[in-house]
C-alpha cells in the first residue's frame, strides 16, 4: 500500500492519512511495533509523524512504512474511562442554538456517544476525542478566553476533550468536572491515552475543580508558551545541608535545570524538552567524566553564580565569555572548555558572554536533581521538570564514581593555605563544541524545505533564503523569533486553516504574520500553522545560541542528514 509522505526535516516524516480511523490504527500499530531507530510516533487530526534517531533510519522507515499492512478491522484496544460532568458551561446555551440540538439535546448527545481517544497535544493530558458519526460539529469561539479553567469539558469541530489545567483557549465550553486529568504522582500521569473510550456521564451535584495552578489565578495566560506550571517536586537536593553540593549564590537571568530530555511522550502533549545546545551540555558532562546525559544547568547570559560546598571539579561550556572565581583563595579567572577545580567557599560567577547566549555547567558525579518522566529537564511550555533555580537553591552532587572515559582532572584536594591552586592552562582548553559567529556576523543555518513548503508561493522560499532575518528579544527556549522585516513576511499560495498536526525541533514554522518562528527545545507538540522548512540538526545548537539582535540567514541544504 503506498502512503503519501512529507518529510520534516532530515529524520522525520508526516504520513497523510485518509481519515481520522487510519490514523488511530497507523499511529497504534507503530505505538506497538516500532520501525528501527524510531524515536516517537505522535497522531493528528489527518497526519502521523515518525520521528527517528538518525536520517538513514528515517530512510529506511520510510521504506518499510510503504510496505506495512494494516488491518482494516483492527481495534484500537484502550480502557474504558467514566467521566462525572456538570453541564452548566458558559456555552452550552450558544452551542444548543449552533446544532439546533438546545442544550439538553446537547447533553443526551454527548453523553450518548462514545467517545474514543485519538490523539494528544496542546498540554500535557489533554486528548482530543471522536466519536462515530461526529454527533457535536461546533466551530471554535472566534475570540480565545484567556484563561479556561481547569476541568472544562469542551467542545470543537468533532472533537470534545477536558481542559487538564488552566490555560488559554478557544473551545466551546459546555460543563466542568473534578475528573484529574494530569497527575505527576500517578504512574500513569494522563488520565486518557490514544486509543481510551471516554463515556460522560451527566451529574447534578456542584463539583469543586482541584486547579492544579490555582496559584496563578490572578496571572492573565495569553501565550501558549506561558501555560502556568504544573507543580513539582522542589529542584532542592533532599540533603539541602550536605556538606557535597553546590549552593546558586545568585541564578542571574533565568537558570535551568536540563539533561537530553524526555522524548517520546508527544502523545500526552510532552515535548522533549533538554538542553537547547544539546552539543555543549554533553561537552560540559565530558570535560569532568560523567555520562553526557547527566543533567547540567543552563543559564542565561549572565549573573549565575554557584558557591562550592567540599571541593569539586567543574567544567564550563557554551557561550564563550569570562569567568570569575572568588573565594579564601582570592579571585581569579577561570577557563571555559576545561576541567576547573572549585575549593570549598569559593564561588564561580559566569560574566556576560562575548558571544553566544547560554551557558552550560557541570560538575563531576552529576547533580542529585528529580527526575520527572524519565529527565531531570524543565520544560517552561508545561511547567514539567525541577523548578527554575532560585538563590539560595543547595544542589547535592553524586560522590565522584567511576565515569567511562574521564580526562586527566586536576585532583579535588585542598590547597596549601594562602596558596592560589593550579588552573589548566588556557592554551590546553578543549575546543568548543558548537563555533559561534562574532555578534557582528551573519550565522548561518541550513534547511531542508517542507513538509508544507506547497503553501507558500514559489517566491517565498526564495525570500526565506535571501533575506537576512534578526532574532527578536521575545525568543525563548520555545521559539527563536524574528524580527518582521521591511519587506513583510512570507506570502502563503493558500487560504485557510490546517488542521494541527505533529511538528519537531528544528521547524520553521509561518503564522499568518507571515514572520517565521524556530522551534527550539520547548516547542508545542502540535501546530495550526504550515512549516516551510526544517533547519537540520547538526545546526540546532547554533540556533539556541543566537541572542536578540543576532542576523541570521538560512540555507537551503540537498543532504538528507548533514
Amino acid at each position: 500500500m503506498s502512503r503519501p509522505l512529507r518529510w520534516a526535516g532530515a529524520r522525520a516524516f508526516l504520513v497523510e492519512c485518509t481519515d481520522l480511523p487510519e490514523v488511530m490504527r497507523l499511529h497504534a500499530h507503530l505505538s506497538q511495533h516500532p520501525l528501527p531507530g524510531q524515536v516517537q510516533v505522535l497522531a493528528a487530526a489527518e497526519t502521523v509523524l515518525v520521528e527517528f534517531e538518525s536520517g538513514p533510519r528515517a530512510a529506511g522507515g520510510a521504506d518499510a512504512l510503504q510496505q506495512l499492512q494494516l488491518d482494516e478491522r483492527a481495534a484500537v484496544a484502550g480502557r474504558i474511562i467514566d467521566i462525572d460532568v456538570v453541564y452548566s458551561g458558559e456555552d452550552l446555551r450558544e452551542v444548543g442554538e449552533l446544532t439546533g440540538l438546545g442544550a439538553d439535546g446537547v447533553i443526551a448527545a454527548h453523553t450518548g456517544a462514545e467517545w474514543t481517544a485519538a490523539f494528544g497535544g496542546f498540554a500535557p493530558g489533554f486528548v482530543y476525542l471522536a466519536a462515530d458519526g461526529d454527533p457535536l460539529q461546533v466551530p471554535r469561539r472566534t475570540s480565545p478566553r484567556p484563561a479556561v479553567p481547569a476541568g472544562s469539558v469542551a467542545l470543537a469541530g468533532a472533537f470534545s476533550a477536558v481542559y487538564p489545567q488552566k490555560s488559554p483557549g478557544g473551545w466551546q465550553l459546555i460543563g466542568h468536572t473534578d475528573a484529574v486529568l494530569w497527575d505527576l504522582g500517578r504512574e500513569e500521569p494522563s488520565l486518557i491515552r490514544p486509543g481510551d473510550t471516554v463515556r460522560y456521564r451527566a451529574v447534578t451535584e456542584q463539583i469543586r475543580v482541584q486547579d492544579p495552578s490555582a496559584a496563578h489565578q490572578d496571572e492573565p495566560a495569553a501565550d501558549p508558551s506561558q501555560l502556568p506550571a504544573v507543580p513539582q517536586r522542589p529542584v532542592t537536593a533532599s540533603r539541602p545541608d550536605a556538606d557535597y553540593a553546590l549552593e546558586v549564590t545568585d541564578p542571574g537571568m533565568q537558570a535551568l535545570m536540563q539533561d537530553m530530555g524526555r522524548p517520546g511522550h508527544g502523545d500526552l502533549g510532552v515535548v522533549a524538552s533538554g538542553a537547547v545546545d544539546r552539543a555543549s551540555a554533553r561537552q560540559a558532562n565530558r570535560l569532568v567524566g560523567n555520562d553526557a546525559r547527566c543533567a547540567v544547568v543552563e543559564a542565561l547570559l549572565d549573573g549565575f553564580a554557584l558557591t562550592a560546598r567540599g571541593h569539586h571539579v567543574v567544567s564550563v561550556t557554551g557561550a564563550a565569555g569570562p569567568l570569575r572565581i572568588d573565594g579564601p583563595n582570592g579571585t581569579r579567572t577561570a577557563v571555559r572548555w576545561s576541567a576547573i577545580p572549585l575549593y570549598d567557599g569559593e564561588t564561580l560567577r559566569i560574566d556576560m558572554p562575548t558571544t553566544g547566549l547560554r551557558t552550560y555547567v557541570a560538575v563531576r558525579g552529576g547533580f542529585d536533581v528529580p527526575v520527572v518522566l524519565g529527565s531531570a529537564s524543565r520544560d517552561i511550555i508545561s511547567g514539567i521538570g525541577p523548578e527554575p533555580l532560585a538563590a539560595g537553591d543547595v544542589l547535592a552532587v553524586h560522590r565522584r564514581g567511576g565515569h567511562v572515559g574521564a580526562p586527566e582532572v586536576p585532583a579535588v584536594s585542598a590547597p596549601t593555605t594562602g596558596s592560589l591552586p593550579v588552573l589548566p592552562d588556557p592554551e590546553d582548553r578543549a575546543e568548543p563544541a558548537v563555533s559561534l559567529p562574532p555578534r557582528d556576523d551573519t550565522a548561518v543555518l541550513r534547511i531542508l524545505p517542507g513538509p508544507r513548503d506547497d503553501w507558500f508561493t514559489p517566491e517565498a522560499m526564495q525570500e526565506l533564503t535571501s533575506r537576512t532575518w534578526v532574532v527578536s528579544n521575545q525568543s525563548n527556549r520555545v521559539g527563536v523569533r524574528f524580527d518582521e522585516p521591511a519587506g513583510g513576511g512570507l506570502t502563503r499560495a493558500r487560504d485557510g486553516e490546517l488542521a494541527s498536526e505533529g511538528a519537531v525541533t528544528g521547524s520553521l514554522q509561518v503564522p499568518h504574520s507571515g514572520v517565521p518562528v524556530l522551534f527550539l527545545s520547548d516547542h508545542p507538540v502540535t501546530g495550526g500553522y504550515p512549516v516551510i522548512a526544517v533547519v537540520v540538526p547538526e545546526d540546532l545548537p547554533l540556533a539556541g545560541q543566537l541572542p536578540p539582535g543576532a542576523h541570521v540567514r538560512f540555507e537551503l541544504t540537498e543532504s538528507p542528514d548533514a
